[in-house]
């Protein structure tokens, strides 16, 4: 008597994070759904607010007409510089972000084929993905621990020692909601505040910046 072959079980489909970072609907679903988008938000996410750098990939997508990494790689500086300037401009700082962007989309397309999500579907593990995110144009060694912890916990993709290498202080790691969001910026200006608490009215600029 034949036996009968069981089916094969498909994987569970994960639905795309919520990502209530810029009180723009399709800026969020964009970010959460594409990881070139990702990576150019938090490439954006310095010395401007939450919002202003995560709705960036989507001002990148209207005004250069792509997020594929090659072609925007490819592109002439200038016209990515003039799409960073353009009101509203994309950064405080639009000249040197764009030459940033430009410089994260080569890496993702001469190092990762163009796919973003490689770059993390492809580590070993939690230190080899901390690295690949430390050496990409405007991240950095904190920027890469945040990343592990964004990936581990709003993709789902957890490398073993995830744990070890994400922070323990709260980051967008955390952020799903829009109170979450709030939340998490208080707490930023507090710690900020603290900070600028901690410093003497006398101290000179080098003695301030050791602290």
């Amino acid at each position: 008597m034949a036996t009968a072959t069981k089916a094969p079980v498909k994987p569970a489909t994960r639905s795309a994070p919520r990502m209530d970072w810029t009180g723009n609907k399709e800026a969020d679903r964009l970010v959460g759904e594409n990881p070139l988008a990702l990576l150019i938000g938090f490439c954006l996410d310095q010395q401007v607010p939450v919002e202003w750098a995560f709705m960036g990939p989507l001002r990148v997508r209207e005004r250069l007409g792509t997020l594929d990494a090659k072609r925007l790689a490819r592109m002439d500086p200038s016209k990515v510089e003039t799409a960073f300037r353009t009101p509203p401009a994309l950064h405080r700082y639009p000249g040197s972000m764009a030459q940033r962007v430009q410089g994260l989309c080569a890496v993702v397309a001469e190092q990762y084929g163009g796919d973003a999500s490689r770059i993390w579907r492809e580590a070993a593990d939690a230190r080899e993905l901390q690295r690949r995110f430390a050496a990409l144009p405007g991240f950095g060694p904190m920027k890469a621990r945040i990343m592990v912890g964004v990936v581990a916990k709003q993709l789902g993709v957890k490398p073993a020692g995830w744990k070890e290498i994400a922070p323990e202080w709260p980051t967008l790691a955390d952020v799903h909601t829009v109170k979450e969001r709030e939340d998490y910026q208080a707490q930023k200006r507090a710690f900020k505040a603290s900070l600028r608490a901690q410093q003497e009215p006398g101290d000179p600029p080098a003695k301030r910046a050791r602290r």
